[in-house]
């Protein structure tokens, strides 16, 4: 075997284990951006179950609102349509025909990290479209 190609043979045995490091790397590299695209989507759906819940809370205290039942009563009806929908009611401004909330939703797995997701949504009342409340006799 001549000089050269003995030689060739020492570095071929010396990177031998090369390529093995650079697909580990490859692996793991996806790995992590896999991590990451799943709390990515686990973020945006919380975002959305919060939106979901602020929009039917706050027309839930509006609907109240409209039914001349007051500020309380619209506050109740928005807690208690923001608990049926997996979240919290932060808080809620029942005042003349609109009503403003904002709720709280926990996303599995980034709470601890991020907190929870939040969002806020509005609903008014047009005075033409309230349900006038008659009494017996009325």
């Amino acid at each position: 075997m001549s000089r050269g190609a003995h030689e060739r043979e020492r570095v071929r045995e010396r990177e031998q284990g090369g390529v093995s490091v650079v697909a580990l790397g490859v692996l793991v590299l996806a790995l992590a951006l896999t991590m990451g695209a799943a709390r990515l989507g686990s973020a945006l759906v919380g975002r959305a179950r919060a939106e979901s819940a602020a929009d039917a809370a706050a027309l839930a205290a509006a609907d109240a609102l409209a039914l001349g039942q007051g500020s309380g009563a619209a506050a109740a009806a928005a807690g208690v349509v923001a608990t049926r929908n997996d979240a919290r009611l932060v808080s809620c401004e029942c005042t003349g025909d609109a009503a403003q909330v904002v709720v709280e939703v926990d996303v599995p797995g980034l709470s601890l990290v991020a907190g929870p997701a939040r969002a806020r949504a509005r609903a008014e009342v047009s005075r033409e479209c309230a349900v006038l409340r008659c009494g017996p006799g009325d």
